[in-house]
């Protein structure tokens, strides 16, 4: 059940194309080095050609590698998943070509590694095979991508989320349009690195590794539309990331976050609502050290449009504020079993990021960097793994409460 009044139509999020394989190389020694994994295969020799019909793709490769792809949509991208590779690729040779928009490569935590490939439009994977090279040592990932309908696309997406000897969902599962869209919204990012780990870990990139990992978690289940406000080391006002989720249509909104005090021993997650008055005077402060974030950043804050005044806002604001509460009180229950959570774990105060008068949001603190212990299981990809089942329960039970068509 929607309980906005309206749908804006979709953002379109541009990115640099040419920094971004410089960049993506970069995140991957930070990430290999945070994670201490040792890449299992080295890529290199990236060749795209081909026009806005037919675009084919070949990665060489030292080794034979163990690959499996899956498509996402808004905007429409291809995903392939591999083992921790060393990517050594021309960045010139990435650039956009055919029905290939941008290409991102990296680490995803200390087992995979990742290539994305954003598309112009919808399109079909004609093939993804690897093939041993013929006069030369190694093999060859080969990619062929033939523009689509979107309703084409729509199917292949389902299908391609389908587990190894899964079924095909049936005549009554939802179509991509109308499922629960779920934003996530990875904190910090660019010129604002959020809070730093005693161990060196930054908290815009745990944040952002951990809404990229639940993306797909959410996406693999067939149920849920993901949203993600950044997918890279972007800047974004908190303005900014309200838009997005609201321009996407977005059911609910989770702002990831991992916390940092003086005091070394305080540990566990918390769960935050808004409310104009704090719950106490660590979620003031909190809240105040989230909200510094686009003045850290040099940037000012577009001002807010009073809504408050407007009664049908004004009715809509207490509803969504009910639901995000109800959220919350889930999300806890549900993470209670596997996560240490504070005293007190719903806590709630000013954050500027939670205010979007029609989608119910919730801001998630994962835990504090400033905690040996805390931190540790941040860097842990199995307990990460176990928080996102958590929380995709989470989700499942507030969409089927509220009745979703993909809960």
């Amino acid at each position: 059940m929607k309980i906005r009044t309206t749908h804006l139509k979709e953002a379109v999020l541009h990115r640099p194309t040419l920094f971004i394989g410089a960049f993506l190389a970069a995140i991957t020694l930070v990430f290999n080095n945070a994670f201490g994994g040792e890449p299992a295969l080295k890529a290199h020799d990236y060749k795209m050609a081909g026009d806005a019909q037919y675009t084919r793709i070949v990665v060489r490769f030292d080794q034979k590698p163990e690959f499996r792809w899956f498509l996402l949509r808004d905007p429409s991208r291809l995903v392939v998943d591999l083992p921790l590779t060393e990517f050594s690729f021309d960045p010139l040779e990435l650039r956009p070509r055919g029905l290939v928009a941008a290409v991102q490569y990296g680490a995803v935590d200390a087992e995979r590694a990742r290539l994305l490939f954003r598309a112009v439009g919808p399109f079909s994977v004609e093939k993804a095979e690897v093939m041993k090279n013929e006069t030369s040592e190694g093999f060859r990932l080969i990619l062929e991508l033939r523009a689509s309908s979107a309703d084409d696309f729509d199917a292949a997406l389902r299908a391609s989320m389908l587990k190894p000897g899964a079924e095909e969902p049936g005549e009554g599962a939802p179509a991509i349009q109308d499922r629960f869209t779920v934003a996530l919204d990875p904190g910090h990012g660019g010129a604002d690195g959020g809070a730093r780990g005693i161990n060196g870990t930054i908290e815009k990139q745990i944040t952002l590794l951990f809404a990229l990992e639940l993306a797909r978690k959410l996406e693999e289940t067939g149920r849920y539309r993901v949203v993600l406000t950044r997918e890279d080391d972007r800047f974004l006002r908190l303005d900014e990331r309200v838009r997005i989720a609201r321009e996407k249509g977005a059911d609910l909104f989770v702002s990831v976050h991992a916390d940092a005090i003086a005091i070394r021993s305080v540990r566990g997650a918390t769960v935050y609502t808004v409310s104009d008055k704090a719950s106490d005077a660590e979620a003031a402060a909190t809240a105040a050290r989230e909200n510094l974030s686009d003045e850290i950043a040099g940037k000012v804050p577009e001002e807010e449009q009073d809504e408050v005044e407007d009664i049908l806002v004004d009715l809509i604001r207490r509803e969504t504020h009910a639901f995000s509460i109800r959220f919350a009180r889930t999300l806890i229950g549900k993470l209670s079993d596997t996560v240490q959570l504070v005293k007190n774990p719903h806590r709630y105060a000013g954050f500027r990021v939670l205010r979007a008068p029609d989608i119910p949001s919730v801001l998630l603190e994962l835990g504090y960097l400033s905690n040996p212990e805390d931190e540790a299981q941040l860097r842990d990809p199995e307990w990460r793994a176990e928080t996102m089942d958590a929380i995709v329960e989470a989700v499942g039970y507030f969409a089927k409460a509220n009745g979703a068509a993909g809960g």
